[in-house]
């Protein structure tokens, strides 16, 4: 009787340690289970999940309080939606962080980083590329990229003409902008600015004094001499083969191309001097028709846009449209400017962020650029008076209640018109910025 108790009791052991086995297997075949689909858990929630409650690192040109106010608007956006602390390193030039990545790959620091995000394109691209500084295959991941539509933009693609291959998302895109004081512009045809780069050439001898470009390095110096550069070429007679018959300076790989060519490639000690040349003896006419006989330089296109204010002068360029009106509207330009593209053609680029190969917070990075790339933050960003950058989406591509946030009112008088832009001018080789900036030294640096 005892054994059958103990016989039972026995039973009943078996059947709770049974049905414990099967518990457990059942708790740890679902914790498999879920870490299973941790580990399979679509590419973008992993992206959420790991880039929540970080900080961010954003080295990016600090040279604009409109610019600067707007970065500090999106910080208190992904610090809502993501907890993320973005924190705006301000550069006075972006090969500052260029430079910083750079070092921490020399003394083998790869996944430490300090830049975790950076503003960039051009030169400073190719340079991050060339030496393999960049995150690839990551921003064509990005949800928010689809609004770009890559597979018939290629400007979201190529930064002057190098392919991104995934390590950049485009932020923005602009054009060379001129603008005037209407009431300055007098005496000239039909009261009119001049329109095309030979037009201004004329108008800046007739009008000495009224015009002007911030000296290189400035991105937007730089910008009019690249201009210059190419109008120059496409206009040459020259631009042939037979230019180079009796030059010097002929070598194998200028024998079958054009001048003009040459700019699509990168500058090299054969072909610099005499692709540069026409732009020399441009400038050589130009500068002592400028502000202050071409002696002296402004040092940004703040200064420029405050000299117009202050109407010592009466013709000057942006890189970003919608910037002019924005500047009216804060009662830093008067209201008698007015704005328009020149008819030979608009220098024309798109601007983008990348993140470093080694930054410390990639995840992180990542919810911030598709965030910059979101309808919303590219809607406030075009706003003039926020910024006033150009959005890099096509419209197409948005709900009608997306494209609602980009309709605005009445443009404001002294915003570019719509559709002015007839025909855009493609960036140089981004080689051509050190051979520019080192020759126009060389010649002009000293007496500015």
């Amino acid at each position: 009787m005892h054994f059958a108790k103990s016989g039972h009791t026995l039973t009943r052991y078996r059947f709770c340690c049974v049905a414990l086995c099967i518990c457990l297997g059942v708790s740890s075949s679902t914790a498999v289970t879920n870490t299973v689909a941790t580990a399979e858990q679509p590419y973008w929630q992993q992206i959420e999940t790991l880039g929540k409650n970080q900080d961010v690192y954003f080295y990016a040109w600090g040279g604009d309080p409109q610019i600067n106010a707007y970065i500090q608007w999106a910080a208190k956006q992904v610090k809502s939606q993501y907890n993320i602390n973005l924190v705006h390193v301000k550069l006075s030039d972006t090969s500052e962080a260029v430079s910083r990545v750079l070092a921490e790959k020399s003394a083998n620091n790869d996944s430490q980083g300090s830049v975790d995000l950076v503003w960039i394109n051009g030169a400073n691209f190719a340079t991050m590329n060339e030496h393999s500084l960049l995150l690839k295959q990551w921003s064509n991941q990005l949800p928010n990229f689809a609004f770009t539509d890559p597979n018939n933009n290629p400007a979201v693609n190529f930064d002057f003409g190098i392919p991104t291959n995934g390590m950049e998302a485009p932020w923005g895109q602009a054009a060379l902008t001129f603008y005037y004081d209407s009431l300055a512009i007098d005496g000239s045809v039909n009261n009119q600015p001049p329109t095309t780069l030979n037009e201004l050439l004329r108008w800046s001898a007739q009008y000495p004094g009224r015009f002007s470009y911030p000296k290189p390095p400035d991105f937007l110096g730089m910008s009019f001499l690249k201009y210059a550069l190419v109008m120059l070429h496409e206009q040459s007679p020259a631009n042939t083969n037979d230019s180079l018959k009796n030059d010097s300076l002929k070598n194998d790989s200028l024998k079958n191309e054009s001048l003009k060519a040459q700019l699509n490639q990168p500058a090299t000690d054969q072909n610099t001097a005499l692709v540069l040349q026409p732009l020399w003896e441009f400038l050589d006419k130009l500068h002592p028709t400028l502000w202050r006989q071409g002696e002296y330089f402004m040092q940004s296109g703040a200064q420029m846009r405050r000299l117009v204010d202050d109407t010592e002068l009466s013709l000057a360029f942006t890189f970003s449209a919608p910037e002019v009106p924005a500047a009216v509207q804060r009662y830093d330009l008067p209201k008698s400017i007015r704005s328009y593209a020149m008819d030979d053609g608009s220098l024309s680029n798109t601007h983008f962020v990348a993140i470093p190969y080694n930054a410390s917070h990639q995840q992180s990075a990542q919810l911030v650029a598709n965030f910059l790339l979101s309808p919303t933050a590219q809607a406030h960003k075009q706003k003039p008076q926020i910024w006033g950058d150009s959005t890099v989406l096509i419209q197409s591509t948005l709900t009608p209640e997306q494209q609602a946030l980009f309709k605005t009112r009445q443009p404001h008088p002294s915003a570019l018109p719509i559709d002015s832009i007839k025909r855009t001018l493609s960036e140089p080789h981004p080689s051509w910025v050190e051979a520019i900036m080192q020759g126009w030294e060389v010649r002009y640096g000293a007496s500015s």
